[in-house]
Formats: C-alpha cells, structure tokens, sequence
C-alpha cells in the first residue's frame, strides 16, 4: 500500500511523529512518503500564514494521514490553509493526529483534533482521528507508540 504522511510542523514535533509512524508502516512492507509543507507568514511574531509552500496531493496515495500542532488551543491555520487549498480529495483510508506542547489533550488538543476533523468531513474524507501526543508529558513517547501502532493496525485491517 502506498501511504502518504501530510504534516505541518512548524518546530519539528510533528514531524518526528510523522517519522515514527513511517517506520511502523513500513515494518508491514508499505511504501510510505512523509510530505511536510511549510508557512509564509508576514515576519517572525505572526502565526498567521500568508501563503503556503507546497501543497502536496493526497489524491496519489492509497491511504492518508494528516498531522498537524496546536497553535493557540485550536488547529495550527496553516493546516486549515492547506486543507481549504488543496482541490478535491478522493476516497480513502484516511487518519489524522495532533502534537500540542501542554500534558494534557483537553488544553488544546482535542479541540485542534476536532477542527481537523470537521475541516476533513467538509472536504468530503471521513478521517480516523489516531489520538494526541502532549510533548511535554512524560508518556510522550508512549502515546507517540501508541498512535504509529493504532495506525499500521488500521491500514492492515483495510488491507484485509
């Protein structure tokens, strides 16, 4: 199965999650390609994106997962930039996972996952939401297992 792993990540958190679930998904024998896009902002204060760059195509995947971080307890906007932006998007297995720097999901994180959800079903994908890691928690890395592990069982199941 070719899986794409779609992540905006503006400290790098993301998209060591990303990374981590990439390995589990390859272990099953998947091809798997991490596309992280970035923000144009007006200058180095604002979180608010201008522009983006480069948006890549969930439509040449089998199987999609969107990860994107909490900016200010909601969905990081350039995540919503790029899911407004990019055309339609096909059926398909699809996942989704949220990195927030505070211990718990309720400060941000299921709030984010939420928007991220709703943002999906308006593009037409109904998204497995795959759970929150809290960078700050000291089960960080569990719930970082926890998720890539919850994904490769999905996709297996879908497989099947």
């Amino acid at each position: 199965m070719n899986i794409g792993i779609i992540v905006y990540s503006k400290t790098g958190n993301t998209l060591q999650v990303a990374e981590r679930i990439k390995v589990a998904l390859e272990l099953q024998g998947n091809t798997v390609s991490v596309k992280r896009f970035q923000a144009e902002t007006s200058g180095e204060t604002s979180n608010t994106p201008l522009q983006l760059t480069a948006s890549p195509d969930p439509n040449v995947y089998d199987a999609v997962i969107f990860g994107a971080p909490v900016q200010a307890f909601s969905l990081d906007p350039a995540m919503a930039m790029y899911l407004r932006q990019i055309g339609t998007i096909r059926s398909m297995p699809a996942m989704c996972f949220i990195t927030q720097h505070f211990k718990k999901p309720w400060m941000g994180g299921n709030r984010a996952m939420k928007q991220l959800l709703m943002l999906l079903k308006s593009r037409s994908v109904t998204a497995v939401p795959m759970g929150v890691v809290n960078w700050s928690s000291e089960q960080r890395d569990a719930q970082i297992e926890f998720i890539s592990r919850k994904c490769a069982e999905a996709l297996k199941e879908n497989r099947a």
